[in-house]
């Protein structure tokens, strides 16, 4: 998945004639907090954020900002990752794209990004959820993998989180089995040590029962 895919055209970018308030008001109109701008050739040349709108005269073309963050961007051909990566480093609610010779093209917005990974199949998919807790040194995904398909399991997504200040990692899994306590068993044997572990069915349930209990509350 590259970023063209994920990109739209919906919101215009700023020009350097435009002002503070115009980017409050464009940024009210379409729930973000960042907006690109673009120079009289529509290539990129920075982006303002809301706190940098807020902070100056309202009237203040874009051309005497001050601005806090770099002018931001993924190519139009950058992996999803890489999206995902800005807009969580720089906690971003847009990134824009641009090609080459830095045209702009079109924005990605966080909520596009997160909608497209919660349509992926393997969030869709039923099963559970395992967090491991590791060290560095002794991660192997080809010994996880090894350990779940020794169970007749098969591991949909994984995705790996490193814990600050530590020689440790999580890995996180999403795995086709409903039923979890035999493969959380066998982790527990070769001395995985479970961070957490989540059972959809279970969740659900547990989800059911209190909106049951809300719904006798409202009615006493």
């Amino acid at each position: 998945m590259i970023a063209e895919t994920l990109m739209s055209n919906s919101i215009v970018p700023l020009r350097w004639t435009d002002t503070g308030e115009d980017a409050l008001r464009m940024m009210e109109d379409f729930h973000v907090r960042h907006l690109p701008i673009v120079d009289q050739d529509q290539k990129l040349v920075g982006m303002i954020s809301e706190e940098d709108a807020l902070n100056s005269e309202g009237d203040l073309e874009m051309s005497g900002y001050n601005f806090s963050l770099p002018p931001l961007y993924v190519h139009a051909y950058d992996h999803i990752y890489e999206v995902m990566r800005l807009l969580a480093e720089y906690h971003l609610t847009i990134v824009p794209v641009v090609d080459k010779e830095q045209h702009y093209l079109g924005l990605i917005t966080v909520e596009r990004s997160l909608h497209h990974f919660a349509e992926m199949s393997a969030f869709k998919e039923p099963g559970c959820i395992l967090v491991l807790e590791v060290g560095k040194r002794d991660y192997s995904m080809a010994e996880i993998a090894r350990i779940v398909e020794s169970e007749n399991a098969v591991i949909l997504s994984s995705f790996v989180t490193v814990v600050p200040d530590s020689m440790r990692i999580e890995v996180t899994l999403k795995i086709n089995r409903q039923q979890i306590q035999s493969l959380v068993s066998t982790f527990e044997r070769f001395n995985y040590q479970i961070k957490a572990s989540f059972n959809e069915s279970d969740y659900l349930d547990t989800l059911q029962e209190r909106y049951d209990a809300l719904m006798s509350y409202l009615n006493v």
